[in-house]
């Protein structure tokens, strides 16, 4: 089993990393591979709708200028997601949401049933607002969303200060062990056990 975490802040070695390492350690110490991915300084463009991924079924955005695509492709060998982002004004990074929008859109069926759990970091306020939005999408995709002692939020400013905070690094190991342990269950046979589901019904208010 495996877990890749995407780290959504542009500095590479930051606090955001420093709480995804912490989940990661603790994974691993499940037995449980991982991967920590950066999305780096480089652009990271949004969807603009052209549903050519869909049309086309692809399996992939149309677009390949970008990291989104080979975070697509590592998504074939992963069971669970945590994506991390550092807070700018109560939000997640843009660049982040952008990446999960179009990862979601173009492959959704990669990530369907797969654990999934976001991680904020943020120098005092604004926390709670980002980590709610980070959640909606897992839970438009039917991805378990797996929780912890207390929100998944680090504190920290300068580099190195997120390792300072106790609980927030004791709420990383919690994260992970309940992660490890659900895919575990899930895992139990050899292979995925998911729930059977109703073939999608859509309805929307204007017809």
């Amino acid at each position: 089993m495996k877990v890749l975490l995407i780290n959504g802040s542009a500095h590479q070695k930051g606090n955001t990393f420093l709480a995804l390492s912490e989940a990661a350690t603790t994974l691993e110490k499940n037995g449980i591979e991982t991967e920590i991915v950066q999305i780096g300084t480089n652009a990271v463009r949004g969807c603009i709708a052209c549903g050519q991924c869909q049309m086309k079924q692809l399996g992939h955005c149309v677009f390949n200028d970008d990291i989104c695509n080979r975070i697509i492709e590592k998504l074939d060998n992963a069971d669970a997601l945590i994506v991390g982002s550092p807070v700018y004004y109560g939000q997640p990074n843009g660049s982040v949401l952008s990446l999960i929008q179009r990862i979601f859109f173009s492959a959704g069926g990669k990530v369907q049933n797969k654990p999934a759990a976001a991680v904020c970091v943020c120098r005092r306020g604004g926390a709670t607002a980002a980590f709610e939005t980070m959640n909606l999408p897992f839970q438009m995709m039917n991805m378990p969303v797996v929780t912890s002692q207390y929100w998944n939020i680090v504190y920290g400013r300068e580099p190195g200060q997120a390792a300072l905070d106790t609980e927030g690094m004791q709420t990383m190991r919690t994260m992970a062990n309940n992660m490890a342990w659900l895919l575990k269950k899930i895992h139990a046979n050899g292979q995925p056990d998911y729930p059977e589901r109703e073939p999608w019904n859509p309805m929307n208010f204007i017809r």
